[in-house]
Formats: C-alpha cells, sequence, structure tokens
C-alpha cells in the first residue's frame, strides 16, 4: 500500500497511521470519561455530606416536633376538661334559672297583677267618673263574623 519515507528511513504504511489514531482517539475518549468520573465521584462526595447534614438536622427537629405535638395534646385534654366543666356549669345555671324563675316568677307575676288592679280600681275611683266604652274599630268593606254579628243583636 501506501508507504512514506521520514528522514530517518523508517517508513509508516496506512495500517499504522490508523493505529495511531484509533489509539489517540481512545486516550482522548479515556480522558473525557476519566474526567467525567472524576466529576461523578466528587458530585457523590457533596450528596453524601449534603445527605449526611440534613440527617444531622432532621433528626432534632423530629424530635422537637414530637414534643411539640405531645405538649399540644396535653394542651387540648386541658382545654377539653374545662369545656367539660364550662359546660357542666351552664347546665348547672340553667336549671338554677329555671327553678328561681319557677319559684319567684309565678308569685311576682301575681303580686304585680295585683298592684295593677288595685291602681286602676284606685284611679276609677277618685275620679267618680265611668270608664269610657272601648274604642271600636271599623274597617270598611269588611263584614262580621255571622257568629259576632247575633252577639252584637242581643247586646
Amino acid at each position: 500500500m501506501f508507504r512514506h519515507v521520514y528522514g530517518s528511513g523508517c517508513a509508516v504504511s496506512g495500517g499504522e497511521v490508523a493505529g495511531i489514531l484509533v489509539a489517540v482517539f481512545w486516550a482522548i475518549l479515556v480522558s473525557f470519561l476519566a474526567v467525567a468520573l472524576a466529576r461523578l465521584a466528587q458530585t457523590l462526595r457533596a450528596t453524601t455530606k449534603l445527605v449526611a447534614d440534613v440527617t444531622d438536622q432532621a433528626v432534632p427537629l423530629l424530635a422537637d416536633a414530637s414534643s411539640a405535638v405531645r405538649s399540644a395534646q396535653t394542651q387540648i385534654d386541658r382545654v377539653d376538661a374545662i369545656a367539660s366543666d364550662v359546660q357542666e356549669v351552664t347546665s348547672n345555671a340553667s336549671a338554677l334559672s329555671t327553678t328561681v324563675a319557677s319559684t319567684f316568677g309565678g308569685p311576682l307575676v301575681k303580686v304585680a297583677a295585683f298592684g295593677y288592679g288595685v291602681r286602676r280600681a284606685i284611679s276609677g275611683r277618685k275620679d267618680d267618673v265611668p270608664a269610657k266604652a272601648p274604642r271600636r274599630t271599623v274597617i270598611v268593606g269588611r263584614t262580621v263574623p255571622a257568629s259576632r254579628r247575633s252577639k252584637r243583636k242581643k247586646d
């Protein structure tokens, strides 16, 4: 095939040139792969360090969160107890109010009605004037039911 002679008298064939080119490309490829693997190893080290740091910080945070949840549960239990006590007090106050109303309400209403009647009777006697007849309201165009008409005719 093709032979080239250099100044030293060595002849290089085309296959040898092709072999040298393949060897150079393989060397470049291996160099790129070595650089890529070195960067990958560096990334894996950084990731491992990051995971370790997150773990170191997450464990205390989880412990704090757990204690906060326990504390909140305790407070909720206390509030629940207070709410049940308030409900009991409310029902007792309602029962007391009902008892007071039934005990004093009826007699107080009777006393008030009696006092109103006495005042009205005394005010009516002072004037010696008979009480006025109650006013009747007339609605034009409306008829009185039959039961009321018969009462009017008898009066």
